[in-house]
């Protein structure tokens, strides 16, 4: 059972009930998507090195909200960040936008999206700063999640944390004791009277006039950092729900499955078919917002710091071995292959062929 199958049987009903809330990023993901590795106009050419085989592919669409692209993509970016791991403590950190403001963010993702990550990377920064255990500089790396794992709308920000932070003035790496890293109380007062300024006195937007006295941070111990990294990884790049996760689709009803987060165990869930298409694509973002961002330490201009700090805590034995140079090879992006049908040998990329560019008429009614 796939998604995109499911979106090309009923979109005209979707189109239909749907039509005012439909935004474009949206229209352009369901273009993206029907179009996926079947828009025979546009194909990649493959030649054979061993024999005079050449074959074309389609291509696919590359979009993020594709449930059957970008496997590479978010293999890539897992052994990046892979990369910058510290040999120490990770916290996770997580930010949650108040159901009251949700309609808002709904009608101006890119406002509240972009609020969300400068002012909860601003707070984590100022709680560093004011740590007796840290003051120097940390490094975070935030992914933003816009659903549940009933996929029911829910925007929040996972922020992965190592404990511990970097002093320039002594070059010396400061580690976080204890079993906590910040107070969740204190965070969640502080995201709360810094968003709420963000949107009113910047941003000028009308809020609603009832809103929670207390919000929700969570702060917790995750141990090392590369299971957190793999759970950041999991909706980064394919979409919310997995097409292996889709059940049935029978007389207009979708089931699929997932897993409840206070009792651990597997659950079904079923929605009227134009309902379920809805459900999942309201999470996709407006173009061009990065739904992942580095800060301090784990940024791409600190790449000399994080290797200084990584050779330090080599030598003193926090490694299973010891780092030889603080020059660590570039990763290289995974390459796509293919092998020949006629004799199994590697095939050689030729191109992109293209005849004319398609429209996006035929999929938006």
């Amino acid at each position: 059972m796939k998604f995109i199958d499911i979106l090309r049987d009923h979109l005209d009903a979707f189109n239909q009930a749907y039509e005012q809330q439909i935004t474009t990023a949206m229209r352009q993901a369901i273009y993206s998507m029907l179009s996926c590795r079947t828009n025979t106009e546009r194909t990649s050419h493959w030649a054979c090195q061993s024999c005079t085989h050449t074959t074309d592919y389609p291509l696919s669409c590359g979009h993020r909200s594709c449930p059957l692209c970008q496997h590479n993509t978010t293999t890539d970016w897992l052994n990046k960040q892979q990369a910058k791991l510290l040999p120490v403590e990770y916290y996770m950190v997580t930010f949650t936008l108040p159901f009251e403001l949700r309609v808002i963010a709904k009608h101006q993702p890119e406002l509240i999206y972009q609020a969300m990550f400068s002012v909860a990377a601003s707070v984590l920064k100022a709680f560093a700063k004011n740590s007796k255990q840290l003051g120097g500089e940390v490094g975070f790396t935030g992914v933003l999640h816009t659903h549940n794992r009933r996929r029911d709308y829910h925007p929040h920000i996972h922020f992965i944390i190592p404990a511990g932070s970097f002093n320039k003035a002594k070059n010396q790496w400061l580690k976080s004791r204890g079993k906590y890293l910040f107070n969740a109380f204190n965070l969640a007062t502080v995201w709360r009277a810094r968003l709420l300024k963000q949107l009113t006195k910047k941003l000028n937007i009308m809020l609603p006039e009832h809103l929670p006295k207390k919000w929700v941070v969570d702060c917790l111990h995750v141990g090392k950092g590369l299971p957190a990294l793999k759970y950041l990884s999991r909706y980064l790049y394919r979409g919310v729900l997995p097409d292996k996760d889709i059940i049935s689709d029978i007389d207009g009803q979708v089931s699929f499955k997932y897993q409840d987060s206070q009792s651990k165990t597997t659950k079904i869930r079923t929605l009227p078919t134009v309902k379920f298409l809805w459900l999942v694509l309201q999470h996709v973002l407006p173009k061009g917002l990065r739904r992942v961002r580095d800060y301090g330490l784990l940024q791409g201009s600190s790449r000399k710091i994080r290797q200084q700090i990584q050779l330090m805590l080599a030598v003193a034995g926090a490694l299973p071995q010891v780092v030889g140079s603080l020059e660590v090879p570039e990763l290289k992006r995974t390459v796509v292959n293919r092998t020949c049908p006629c004799c199994r040998q590697p095939m050689r990329f030729m191109g992109i062929h293209l005849n004319r560019r398609p429209t996006s008429s035929m999929f938006t009614a």
